[in-house]
């Protein structure tokens, strides 16, 4: 492959191509230190801070290495801007004879079968989702993709998207009568045709890494991976590589049975009774847990009043729901495919009752309305480092925030896999061209309680309203704990109250994540209170966002069941669990966060930290070296100065 060097220069084929486009040097040297990765099929990990341009520095080598390449990424807003915008850019300039294809798990792709299953059954809880059945019915007939994000009509979030797509379970293969226009099998068609593939990367677990469903060719035949947002994979490998059975998933199941029953075997009321008792068995383990949320071991779990007869007993009626349904999954392939889901839900529960591998966590999820009993690996670095010892390609793991410390990876390698490789991998950090000197200012505010003080939250708002007034809005609260999110959030809102300022104060789930974030935007003077979701991947560049108030350093809390159990792991090999794996955990969430304030070369803004511990702490300073270089101060004073002496907010934009 040749030298990436010209191709970004200023008058190279990108400055041609792309108005306003300036290379960076940043940007040029790990272009030449990926390609040099592709050239010898070697590992890479690649920290590159906001702003480097690192999807044009791995897009170029890419497109010029030839060969088929994989691209994952973290989110499907990434997929789909690379796939849309970046990647035809980027071939466009090189004039390379590139082919190029986006796949994404089958959820994102329309039905035929079950949409037209559901539209005849016409059981709908609202007009509203009747309505948007009808109108994915009428994408489904115009669409060359069937990707519902192409069906603007139909909110993304909407109920009647179960009912018109497919899941891993419920759908029918090779059986299915609509195979022949299925959108997911012809997005796999052009992805096994094409030179460079969108995935994200929990289809990469799902359907390429473990070849599931027939995708077992993607990976062998491909002589690049390159994953963006690759601080995600441990906790997605850890997804994919575990096992899991949710009372969800058998209302689904006992769902689908009644509605194939009905249009296959009608007859059969003995198959009726038996999706009645089986839904009865999941609600009735899902009760055990009264009202609560929670993550708690099985052993814990198994500690709950009646926790292991309900478990039993859903074992049960999933055998007499077992029984039954043999002697009628002939009569359709619909009733065959939920024979074999039954069976496949059997044994995963029976596994997770009595599992045969020693390094498996078990745990159980209580959510609002359902359960999942989970079987998470202790580590996966052992199974991916399998995948990286097969044939021979280039590995690529980039990120904004991949090392602890200035240049550390060793954390993040290890959790891969990757820090017993022969030859190890190559690493490398390109900081952010960004002035944070002069654009930003880090706030640690002084005479702050601990953490577990019983006034902590009302002290980080307190904290905060002084600068959110200065600020004029325009602020992200980034809280730990969704408890501390809501309380954080009332305080807000009657301060601003008390003190008349008329700030519109936004809070996490009062709408899904993209309708929040286009109405702060839009506002230009909102304050937006939110939890773990809005700590990445979340871009608001401009004068929207101009402070950042986090509440506390991210520690993932010390009774998580999957983290408890990897702590112990941890202590037994002699090794400290803080120091190698909380600490780094926290500092890369930390520095996520930190990331949302400063997006452009013209940002400018506060990040506040509000936990004393950064300061206090001897392993606080691990944090503070991990942050961008921005001026830092501990006076209140300084950063509403700060703060005030930003142009006014631009309002309904």
């Amino acid at each position: 492959m040749s030298d990436p060097t010209p191709i970004f220069a200023d008058d190279g084929p990108l400055a041609a191509a792309i108005p306003g486009f300036r290379a960076r040097t940043q940007q040029i040297e790990m272009a030449q230190k990926i390609a040099e990765a592709l050239r010898e099929n070697r590992v890479l990990v690649a920290e590159a801070g906001t702003g480097t341009g690192k999807t044009f520095a791995y897009l170029v080598p890419a497109l010029l290495a030839g060969g088929k390449v994989i691209l994952s990424t973290g989110t499907k807003t990434l997929q789909d801007q690379l796939f849309n915008r970046d990647l035809p850019t980027v071939r466009a300039a090189l004039k390379v004879p590139v082919s190029i294809a986006l796949l994404k798990g089958r959820a994102n792709y329309v039905c035929h079968y079950h949409l037209e299953r559901n539209a005849r059954d016409g059981r709908f809880l609202t007009a509203q989702d009747a309505a948007d059945l009808r109108a994915i019915t009428r994408f489904a007939q115009v669409t060359q993709t069937g990707d519902k994000a192409e069906c603007t009509d139909v909110r993304e979030d909407s109920p009647a998207w179960i009912a018109a797509t497919s899941t891993r379970d419920n759908c029918l293969g090779q059986d299915c009568p609509f195979k022949e226009e299925c959108f997911v099998m012809q997005a796999r068609r052009n992805a096994m045709e094409a030179d460079v593939v969108v995935v994200n990367h929990h289809l990469f677990f799902a359907d390429v890494m473990l070849r599931d469903e027939g995708m077992g060719e993607l990976l062998p035949a491909c002589n690049a991976v390159i994953f963006d947002e690759a601080h995600q994979l441990p906790e997605t490998a850890s997804l994919f590589f575990g096992d899991s059975v949710s009372t969800a998933q058998v209302l689904e199941l006992a769902r689908d049975t009644r509605s194939e029953t009905v249009a296959a075997a009608r007859d059969c009321v003995a198959m009726i009774d038996q999706t009645r008792n089986l839904e009865k068995a999941a609600r009735d383990l899902r009760l055990v847990f009264g009202t609560e949320s929670a993550r708690i071991s099985a052993a814990q779990a198994a500690e709950r009043e009646n926790f292991d007869a309900m478990v039993e007993a859903l074992d049960k009626a999933l055998t007499d729901f077992h029984a039954v349904l043999a002697t009628q999954a002939e009569r359709s392939e619909g009733l065959g495919n939920c024979l074999r889901r039954t069976e496949e839900m059997a044994e995963r529960l029976a596994n997770w009752r009595k599992p045969e591998e020693k390094d498996l966590i078990r745990w159980v999820e209580v959510f609002t309305q359902s359960l999942a009993l989970n079987a998470t690996p202790l580590h996966v670095s052992d199974v991916f480092k399998r995948q990286l010892e097969g044939h021979p390609r280039a590995w690529i793991f980039t990120s904004a925030t991949l090392a602890v410390g200035k240049a550390d990876f060793g954390h993040y390698c290890r959790e891969m896999g990757l820090a017993w490789m022969d030859p190890p991998p190559l690493t490398a950090v390109w900081g952010s061209p960004f002035d944070y000197a002069e654009q930003a200012l880090l706030y640690a505010p002084a005479g702050m309680p601990e953490p577990n003080s019983p006034d902590y939250t009302e002290r980080v708002a307190k904290v905060a309203l002084p600068l959110i007034r200065a600020a004029r809005g325009r602020t992200f609260v980034l809280c730990t704990s969704l408890r501390a999110m809501r309380r954080i959030h009332e305080l807000i809102l009657d301060g601003l109250a008390h003190s008349g300022d008329e700030l519109p104060v936004l809070l996490q789930g009062e709408g899904s994540r993209t309708e929040l974030l286009e109405r702060f935007r839009r506002l230009g003077n909102a304050v937006l209170v939110a939890s773990q979701s809005f700590w990445e991947g979340v871009d608001v560049p401009g004068d929207a966002l101009s402070l950042v108030v986090i509440d506390k350093l991210p520690f993932a809390p010390p009774d998580d069941p999957v983290l408890a159990a990897r702590v112990e792991h941890m202590q037994k090999q002699g090794l400290s669990p803080f120091v190698h794996h909380q600490l780094p955990k926290t500092v890369i969430n930390m520095k996520q966060g930190a990331g949302r304030l400063i997006r452009t070369e013209r940002d400018r803004g506060v990040l506040c930290i509000c936990d004393p511990r950064m300061i206090e702490k001897s392993y606080g300073k691990v944090v503070w070296r991990s942050l961008p270089p921005m001026r830092r101060t501990r006076a209140e004073a300084e950063a509403v100065a700060f703060l005030e002496n930003l142009p006014p907010p631009r309002r309904g934009g």
